[in-house]
């Protein structure tokens, strides 16, 4: 008995980290992307990582990090600057992408993440 308490106990504790962490797209131009997250202690989280592009894209036309994410369940903002990618058309006002956001541990596993269409501004 002891043992499936302790267990459920574990489980509870892992699935309200797992609901602490996550991000979300709030504003996005051309050449950077704003985004709110929150992540906790012990989430493994270590930057924020884009790509955005065409929709039916093989590939992103743009992308940008930024490390050193402050993990403490609280919101927090982050400001990436976006890099074309090489071969591909800059990124225009107006046009609608594909944005993939998402945290990301040392091991570039997503920790947990966003995809949405969204039109550049």
């Amino acid at each position: 008995m002891k043992y499936l308490l302790g267990l459920l106990l574990v489980s509870l504790l892992a699935s309200a980290a797992i609901a602490d962490n996550a991000v979300d797209v709030t504003n996005i131009a051309s050449n950077t992307v704003v985004v709110g997250y929150s992540c906790v202690a012990g989430s493994g989280a270590t930057s924020v990582q884009v790509m955005i592009g065409d929709p039916t894209a093989d590939s992103p036309s743009a992308t940008g990090e930024q490390d050193g994410l402050t993990c403490d369940g609280a919101q927090h903002t982050a400001t990436i600057a976006l890099t074309t990618t090489a071969g591909q058309p800059p990124l225009h006002s107006g046009e609608q992408v594909q944005v993939r956001v998402g945290l990301v541990d040392l091991n570039d596993n997503v920790v947990t993440g966003q995809n949405k269409l969204v039109t550049l501004a």
